[in-house]
């Protein structure tokens, strides 16, 4: 029979004393473990998803390497995450709030090692399974805002639309009790800043995601990231200042922040592609980790807005998105449908209603979507967003009361979930057929 033991990863800096200490209790025999030691984040990481397991991760607060991402890869391998920090109490992150298991002093002593270990971490042996306890996972804090995303394809007009459900949100009758809108530019070329004529290019998404990276800050430090549009009434999130900073955008640290523009804004409008693919669909992590954004708040959405254009093409590239939202797990009923730029006579806009009825299979009994909404063309719009003045009222009417509606009739809740492991027992998955034969 195997001897159990713990079996502990270890990061820290060379100047860090426990890092040595803990080596050498490894290795004379005084801890009953087995340490490795690693040099980089990036080598954490790659040995917590190699298949072998660990019993807890020593990693010192000063390498910079403690974030959200890194403790839920751990808790998803069932590591106990123990953080070596001097910070006074209070003083630093609250790293058991954002999953760590506990927090230990620099100056470690053999005890206090072993009673962290005994509380929080398993004993390996030639068989052991680690199972993961759901209630030692903390709850997200709870978004009160409202989310809306807007989306299409390119040259539909998407991104003015964002900032016509924005100013409209904040000022229609019933919607004013949702709170103060922000408009949060979440696409991978991101074209608000350009949109709103902003000036600086700092803060934003980039300096929110980084804000949560290890911490929960409080909504008016997230406000201090918005800038305020006054003339139309909601606040700007500024997006990716480089179409390439999406490599930054760590999964579980951008859920945080926008778990927390949720908590500091009443509305949350967000502007986003319609690339929803993932590993799933093309067998590439590093395509889903690009559409993180996108994928994210889709998931999670009150209601998603697809913008799309008469025409052949126009209306092709609605029916698409709208599918790929289908695919990714939003109900129908969430879907808000829009062509902007719409025919003027109704004679016309009858006919793209039927069309995307046809395309989108309502009429041969698919599940319908909401919409379409028509937006009519507005002349002399470029002159209003260059001079950064209010947007008419025939633009942000017709998708604000419907998308009103659509909120008061839509479930309460996340639009997608991911599925959660259950755990099996021994025998549950049946036997087999030899032995039911021999039965």
């Amino acid at each position: 029979m195997a001897v159990e033991r713990y079996v502990l990863l270890g990061l820290g800096t060379s100047r860090s004393p426990w890092f040595t200490e803990v080596a050498r209790w490894a290795t004379v025999g005084s801890i009953p473990a087995d340490f490795v030691k690693c040099v980089a984040a990036e080598e954490v990481q790659v040995r917590l998803t190699s298949g072998r397991p660990f019993s807890a991760l020593l990693i010192d607060a000063t390498t910079g390497a403690v974030d959200r991402d890194l403790l839920d890869t751990a808790a998803r391998h069932q590591v106990a995450v123990l953080v070596v920090d001097g910070t006074a109490p209070g003083a630093g992150p609250a790293w058991t709030e954002l999953g760590a298991a506990a927090v230990l002093p620099p100056t470690l002593r053999r005890e206090q090692l072993l009673d962290a270990l005994g509380e929080h971490a398993r004993m390996i042996g030639s068989a052991t399974e680690l199972p993961l306890d759901p209630a030692d996972v903390p709850d997200p804090p709870t978004a009160l805002g409202t989310l809306v995303a807007v989306t299409g394809s390119g040259g539909t007009g998407a991104s003015t639309l964002a900032m016509a459900i924005a100013q409209g949100l904040g000022q229609a009758e019933g919607t004013r009790a949702l709170g103060r809108p922000v408009l949060a530019d979440m696409c991978l070329d991101a074209d608000q800043a350009m949109l709103h004529d902003a000036r600086d290019i700092v803060p934003g998404l980039q300096e929110l995601v980084d804000a949560h990276r290890s911490r929960r800050p409080r909504p008016d430090e997230v406000q201090a990231l918005t800038f305020d549009v006054v003339n139309r009434g909601y606040n700007l999130l500024l997006g990716l200042r480089r179409h390439r900073d999406w490599a930054v955008l760590k999964p579980r640290s951008f859920e945080a922040a926008l778990l927390g523009l949720r908590d500091a804004f009443g509305v949350v409008v967000a502007d986003v592609d319609d690339d929803l693919e993932g590993e799933a669909e093309c067998g590439s992590i590093d395509v889903e980790e690009r559409n993180v954004m996108a994928r994210t708040i889709a998931s999670r959405a009150d209601a998603v807005v697809v913008v799309g254009a008469p025409g052949i093409k126009g209306m092709h590239g609605l029916v698409r998105t709208v599918n790929r939202l289908r695919e990714h797990g939003v109900p129908p009923e969430r879907i808000l449908a829009v062509v902007n730029r719409s025919a003027k006579t109704a004679k016309g806009r009858a006919e793209l209603t039927r069309s995307f009825a046809d395309l989108s299979g309502a009429r041969v009994g698919g599940v319908a979507v909401v919409g379409p909404v028509h937006v009519p063309e507005r002349r002399g719009l470029d002159e209003i967003l260059r001079d950064g003045g209010r947007l008419p009222q025939s633009l942000t009417e017709p998708v604000t009361r419907a998308l009103a509606d659509l909120l008061s009739r839509a479930p309460v809740g996340p639009a997608a979930t991911e599925p959660t492991p259950v755990p099996i027992a021994p025998g549950e998955l049946g036997s087999w057929a030899e032995e039911e034969a021999l039965g």
